[in-house]
């Protein structure tokens, strides 16, 4: 008997927001998109209807994308700007060592007993995706690169990750007491 999902089933996910139109046929650009949710037959919900990706093109970067029920160019400029949403149940499953972006967000970053602060947010760089940290002591946000010599542990259903702050070369500046 398989179990219930975890994690995304229980919660909707930005796939991205509806862009420039791309010829004359409904297509658009997708901007700050997350390709791996945008695969033709996958529904999304945009403007709070549900629609079928019926076609997909461009590079995980900048994909093309094409709905049901748009049919021409001034369709999709009417949805600009638009959010594109997929019920966390269709998203597809993760391999090890992956998670959403809102499973992470919240998430106390300690480096054994010395709390660090809380994840903002997920965010994407050019070499490696980081976690965004507001300091529990206040002050500017942390980035912490998602590399394995940054972080030891992510146990979101805890609410918990393990950083190494001397990694970080953030030993000496935050931690209780300094």
């Amino acid at each position: 008997m398989s179990q219930p999902p975890e994690g995304p089933a229980a919660t909707s996910l930005a796939a991205g927001r509806v862009g420039r139109p791309h010829g004359l046929d409904g297509s658009f650009y997708v901007t700050r998109p997350v390709a791996r949710l945008l695969q033709v037959g996958i529904d999304v919900t945009i403007a709070g209807r549900k629609a079928a990706i019926v076609r997909r093109a461009g590079t995980e970067q900048r994909p093309i994308v094409r709905l049901e029920g748009i049919e021409d160019r001034l369709g999709a400029e009417a949805l600009r700007g638009t959010e594109l949403v997929v019920e966390g149940a269709r998203a597809p499953v993760l391999g090890e060592h992956e998670w959403w972006a809102h499973e992470l967000e919240g998430c106390a970053v300690v480096d054994g007993e010395r709390l660090l602060g809380t994840v903002s947010r997920l965010i994407e760089l050019p070499s490696c995706e980081a976690l965004e940290v507001r300091p529990a002591d206040g002050g500017d946000p942390v980035l912490v690169p998602m590399v394995a010599d940054a972080v030891r542990d992510v146990l979101p259903a805890q609410k918990r990750i393990e950083v190494d702050l001397d990694f970080l070369d953030l030993g000496e500046k935050r931690g209780p007491g300094r």
